[in-house]
């Protein structure tokens, strides 16, 4: 008799805790390094910075990134699929809490990783610290060890975050003085703490819902994206995401004020959670004036709920410019900048593809010239967009949180810059509403690509066509594989009465 061999499949919660521990280690040399200082060269060992070294630190990186995003496909092959298969109420939750508690620890000790942006927070911070105006200058106005952090892209360029961003930033810079590594580990403190709300807040507004909460938690929350670019970039995309889901936790609860002045106070962060707002309308709308309730009484809580919703956002947000003592300069920020080019935004891969065409027949045709066309064209659709989504979007609580996500969908698609983090927004809440199967097979497979298509230096693959193609192949098999055999028209889930 032949033997067969066969290999065993490794658990997804010891991989993907190798995988942290070893985009930890990746981190200091492979990570967004600082220019001056660090801990490598109060080592002595700050060689491992550049060179081979920093080659080496590279390679652990996708190392590390292709365990994780593995380790998180086990826990959808392991977990998720029988849970999806045979649903029981907190099936695969414990475990999936216990896995992203283990990958995300190695991470809390990590430098920054695919990213540079939080030396740009702490510069900014300072900024405002020092007297200067990060609305109207750049951070060259304030040289110090702050600016040698800083991407030289940035360093002429204002801020389009809000004035809670820059009152952390003053906060943080205030104690930490011009000390970077304190600053780093400060603001690595307060992404964990956006992290941990958002992982707190997910499963209960899946549980409202009706959905089931491990899937909420695997698809929204354990996945490469979030991890990576919350826990490891530190972006403040962390704390505006951890806003916005409780606040729409608390609208779910039936406490409108406090989700309003949640909401208000991420936009206060970030502009983009404004967003969910409008949805939190819907959500008062359906409470107070139920089904069966006059056409007077609807419109009179509908004019209300919108008006209460303006004035308490607008409020809160004011609130915070006031008390923190920056301006709303912001405002004319909002609409980012426009350096970053990559095909994550609509416009960007728009003109990817019709820039090629258009030069055959108008060989002096600008690149740029063409981006600004389609930029301004999709920013009308963006708007048109939002409102479809909005009017759509109004039947009930579901429809409110599914619009919210698909509302965010909207905007990044047709925005002038969207990068991986950005993504949050959507990812979190894509497990909450009771999705299709197809549809939670599409996000995985998206948070999947775009989870191993960035470096660890923030470059992109994705005008490396050769490796576009190929992680589409892996990506599309990995999903085949993780869902394989379930129902297309599962079993009711009968979960709305878990209390988590």
């Amino acid at each position: 008799m032949s033997k067969t061999y066969s290999f065993p499949i490794p658990r997804a919660l010891p991989l993907g805790l190798s995988a942290s521990c070893i985009l930890l280690f990746a981190s200091f040399s492979g990570g967004a390094t600082r220019n001056r200082g660090g801990l490598l060269e109060a080592l002595n060992i700050g060689f491992l910075s550049y060179g081979h070294g920093r080659n080496l630190g590279l390679a652990l990186y996708w190392v590390g990134i292709f365990l994780l995003a593995a380790a998180w496909v086990l826990a959808g092959r392991t977990i998720i699929r029988p849970q999806l298969t045979n649903p029981r109420p907190k099936g695969g939750l414990r475990d999936i809490q216990r896995i992203l508690f283990a990958w995300v620890t190695p991470l809390v000790f990590a430098g920054p990783l695919a990213s540079r942006d939080v030396y740009s927070y702490l510069m900014q911070g300072a900024m405002v610290r020092d007297g200067f105006d990060p609305y109207t200058e750049g951070a060259a106005v304030n040289p110090g060890p702050f600016l040698l952090e800083v991407s030289q892209d940035w360093r002429n360029t204002t801020t389009p975050y809000g004035p809670l961003h820059l009152w952390i930033g003053e906060l943080v810079t205030g104690l930490v003085g011009d000390n970077v590594t304190a600053g780093v580990a400060a603001y690595k403190v307060l992404s964990l703490l956006g992290f941990i709300t958002i992982a707190w807040s997910i499963p209960r507004i899946a549980s409202k819902l009706g959905a089931d909460p491990a899937v909420a938690l695997w698809l929204g929350v354990a996945n490469p994206v979030i991890i990576l670019h919350l826990i490891g970039g530190m972006h403040n995309e962390s704390l505006m995401v951890g806003l916005v889901s409780i606040g729409l936790l608390a609208a779910l609860n039936r406490h409108f004020h406090a989700a309003l002045l949640l909401v208000g106070t991420a936009v206060a962060m970030k502009a983009t959670a404004v967003i969910a707002a409008p949805f939190i309308v819907w959500m008062m709308l359906h409470y107070y004036a139920p089904k069966g309730s006059s056409k007077w009484r609807s419109l009179f809580v509908f004019v209300l709920s919108g008006l209460t919703a303006l004035v308490e956002i607008i409020a809160a947000v004011a609130l915070i410019t006031w008390i923190s003592g920056t301006s709303w300069g912001w405002l004319s920020q909002v609409s980012g900048n426009s350096k970053v080019i990559n095909p994550l935004a609509g416009p960007t891969l728009a003109t990817d593809v019709i820039f090629p065409a258009v030069q055959i027949f108008m060989p002096d045709a600008s690149y740029n010239a063409i981006l600004a066309v389609l930029r301004s064209i999709a920013m009308v659709c963006m708007l048109i967009g939002l409102v479809a989504v909005w009017w759509l979007c109004r039947k009930d609580d579901r429809d409110a949180v599914m619009g919210t996500a698909a509302a965010y969908q909207v905007a990044f698609v047709f925005n002038a810059v969207t990068l991986p983090w950005y993504y949050a927004s959507i990812f979190t809440l894509m497990g909450t509403f009771r999705p299709p199967l197809w549809l939670i097979k599409f996000a995985s497979g998206v948070a999947l690509f775009i989870g191993v298509s960035f470096s660890g230096d923030g470059n992109h693959q994705l005008y490396n066509w050769f490796w576009v193609i190929g992680m589409i192949v892996v990506a599309w098999f990995a999903i085949q594989w993780i869902f394989e055999g379930v129902p297309k028209k599962r079993q009711p889930e009968h979960l709305s009465l878990i209390h988590i």
